[in-house]
């Protein structure tokens, strides 16, 4: 870890004029700068920030602060209530430790878990590529080990793997995310937020320098609807997706009115499947329909050698998925 220099804001405004690099819970921060992934000259605390409340919104939303704590936000009664898939999601990740101190503005930012970006010599002479780390050196996990890693919105630039929970809930949820920064205050839906990798897989979201997360508003519930998330992992805790599945759906008369699909562990950023919900639009909530669902969604996959079992996994994933919401 390279020395830096610690300062603590107590407002926002106050953070903002603050040069360097943002740190809450830093449940991912602490980790790759130990590994020197990152490496800040200068950390700005900002726990003192008044961002840690749940409010419900006058049109029936819920505004969810970026200093929430990740186990506040999973056991909070309204998203228990309503928003049963973002508990479920959040509650599958991590442990209850790292769950106490992750905030729901860095779940948003979390940097992928593949092996050769996290590898101190990664991007270096002598190292293995990353074009994540280092534009141009290429990526080591093409013909390397990527059993974890993406199969949907990859490139030749990188097949990282997108690693959170909460923020395929948040998709599938349609979240749009609050920031405020030198230019002033702006919103952006989550689908927007996290950026494919193409050429340029170092440029991971949507923040431009300077920028704080400030909340997440979740819209209004969808009356009648079921929400749930569902994740496959190599163990039962402590692990990351191999697929995971988070799905919102309303049933009447038999059919499906309303349905949202997202998928994780299998794309390069929380993975929200358009083409899933229009195979499942006014379609009966039946075995079949779950099928075809489940094709639409992998029909793009782009698997490699070691991740191919992705395919078939992340189908049955989703079929597991809509059979729950719809029960």
């Amino acid at each position: 870890m390279q020395t830096f220099e610690y300062l603590k804001a107590a407002s926002v405004d106050k953070a903002l004029s603050t040069a360097g690099k943002f740190i809450a819970g830093g449940t991912t921060l602490v980790d790759l700068m130990k590994l020197n992934v990152e490496q800040p000259t200068a950390l700005v605390d900002i726990n003192l920030l008044p961002l840690d409340k749940i409010d419900k919104l006058p049109n029936g939303g819920l505004r969810i602060g970026a200093m929430v704590r990740n186990s506040d936000l999973a056991w909070h009664p309204d998203v228990k209530e309503s928003y049963a898939v973002l508990s479920q999601a959040i509650l599958s990740g991590a442990s209850p430790q790292l769950r106490n101190m992750a905030t729901t503005g860095g779940n948003l930012l979390q940097r992928t878990r593949c092996a050769y970006f996290r590898e101190p010599t990664a991007g270096t002479p002598g190292g293995y590529g990353c074009n994540k780390r280092t534009p141009g050196t290429g990526c080591a996990a093409l013909e390397g080990y990527h059993r974890m890693h993406a199969i949907l919105g990859t490139s030749d630039h990188c097949i990282a793997t997108h690693p959170s929970d909460m923020c395929v809930a948040m998709a599938a949820l349609e979240a749009v995310i609050g920031v405020e920064g030198p230019k002033g205050k702006r919103t952006i839906p989550i689908a927007d937020f996290h950026r494919l990798p193409g050429d340029t897989p170092h440029i991971e979201n949507a923040l431009e320098p300077g920028e704080l997360i400030t909340h997440v508003d979740l819209p209004k519930p969808i009356e009648g609807a079921r929400s749930v998330y569902l994740k496959l992992r190599d163990r039962a805790s402590y692990e990351f997706a191999l697929a995971s599945a988070a799905v919102m759906a309303k049933v009447e008369g038999g059919h499906i009115r309303y349905v949202r699909v997202a998928m994780g562990g299998v794309g390069t950023k929380p993975w929200r499947s358009h083409e899933a919900e229009a195979a499942l639009a006014d379609k009966p909530a039946d075995a079949a329909s779950f099928r075809a669902a489940a094709q639409a969604a992998l029909a793009n996959a782009k698997p490699r050698t070691d991740n191919a079992f992705k395919v078939e996994l992340a189908k049955r994933c989703l079929v597991r998925t809509l059979k729950l919401a719809t029960a």
